[in-house]
């Protein structure tokens, strides 16, 4: 009786051991961990945080493509984001999915982690990177332990700056000689106005220092630079990219999906500036729900305010005008004016500030360049 109970227990016992357990860790080949900073508070008020839009984004495509996800910051616990649209798509997704607010709600601490875990790390950016990431003593030595031990390094925006004094076995800087991008000086001087005065480094800045070989794109503009199995984006629009690269690393191949209306916008824009006018206006056009206007609007804009020649000032006008019949802003046309004034088509840039003064004949900018044209 004995005999034949142990026999019956011996092949519960096997069926039991052939059953993963429900509460066993996804295999590291299968696992990506995003850092995020956990400097926020105040949706960025007070203290700056990280960028939802690039967790959100970054964390759909890798469950999308049957990736894990774990996320951590220096101290765990909860973190908080930047104010963003929680109306976005990929936002109202990961704010309904409970699995990914709850990563978020309770990080792991980056002291707690091992390298062996994780096929990729991902670091977010935001402006709070700039502050508690590079300080993160525990982080630079999982990510460099990563690295040795054949893992993807990957990180958008200001997420770089947790790799500025990462170190490898062999003693030499994880980013001299390599390919790499980030936000850039020229962002940050547009862009990074209220905390840049405070932040330890300008990215850009420490990274060339350490003999990054630095690659980017005009001002928010997408970049993705790709060096072996160190993954960098230079802005938030260039999450999707760096996400789907790091897809791509782990030996997948993304599945196909339907580009988020902030990615199609910047796609349609380098087509734009390809030489592909009117068609790029026709599909504007005919798919407004499609494109978000007011960002392309926006980038011309500010590409405006950045550019330093005539082929730079040239781009940010096409932008701006294939936004314009769209937007109410009067700030679109007075850039359209500059621009024209400073490529010295003085009767278009008089032709724009006429209009514009018709329905705000009190705009001080306005009125200000006008008196400059007719000096």
């Amino acid at each position: 009786m004995m005999l034949s109970l142990l026999r019956r227990t011996g092949a519960v016992l096997a069926l039991l051991l052939a059953v993963p357990s429900l509460h066993a860790r996804p295999a590291a080949a299968d696992t990506v961990l995003i850092v995020v900073s956990g400097e926020g508070r105040d949706q960025g008020k007070t203290r700056p945080g990280f960028e939802m839009d690039e967790f959100a984004q970054a964390y759909l495509i890798f469950r999308d493509n049957g990736l894990a996800v774990q996320v951590a910051s220096p101290r765990g616990g909860p973190v908080e984001a930047d104010k963003f649209n929680a109306e976005e798509p990929f936002n109202a997704r990961v704010l309904a999915d409970p699995a990914a607010t709850a990563l978020l709600a309770d990080t792991r601490a980056t002291a707690t982690l091992r390298a062996a875990d994780y096929a990729a790390v991902y670091v977010v950016g935001g402006k709070g990177a700039m502050f508690d990431l590079p300080a993160d003593a525990a982080l630079r030595s999982l990510v460099g332990t990563m690295h040795d031990r054949g893992a993807v390094i990957a990180a958008v925006c200001h997420g770089p700056a947790a790799l500025v004094d990462v170190r490898l076995a062999d003693g030499s800087l994880l980013v001299s000689g390599r390919r790499m991008t980030g936000f850039t000086n020229a962002e940050e001087g547009v862009f990074g106005k209220r905390w840049a005065k405070e932040f330890p480094f300008l990215l850009e800045t420490a990274l060339r220092e350490r003999g990054a070989r630095w690659e980017q794109a005009p001002l928010m503009m997408p970049k993705l630079v790709v060096d072996d199995r160190l993954i960098t984006g230079q802005n938030p629009y260039s999450t999707p990219a760096v996400a789907e690269a790091i897809v791509r690393a782990t030996g997948r191949t993304p599945v196909a999906r339907t580009p988020w209306r902030d990615e199609a916008s910047m796609a349609l824009v380098q087509r734009l500036l390809a030489g592909e006018g009117e068609a790029v206006k026709r599909e504007l056009a005919s798919n407004r729900t499609g494109y978000h206007d007011q960002l392309i609007g926006v980038l011309g804009y500010y590409q405006l305010q950045a550019a330093q020649d005539d082929a730079a000032v040239r781009d940010a006008l096409a932008i701006m005008q294939l936004a314009a019949p769209y937007m109410s802003e009067p700030q679109l046309p007075l850039g359209i004016a500059q621009a024209h004034w400073r490529l010295g088509e003085v009767a278009q840039a008089r032709s724009v500030l006429g209009k514009l003064l018709e329905t705000h004949p009190d705009m001080a900018e306005a009125k200000q360049l006008k008196d400059t044209i007719e000096g």
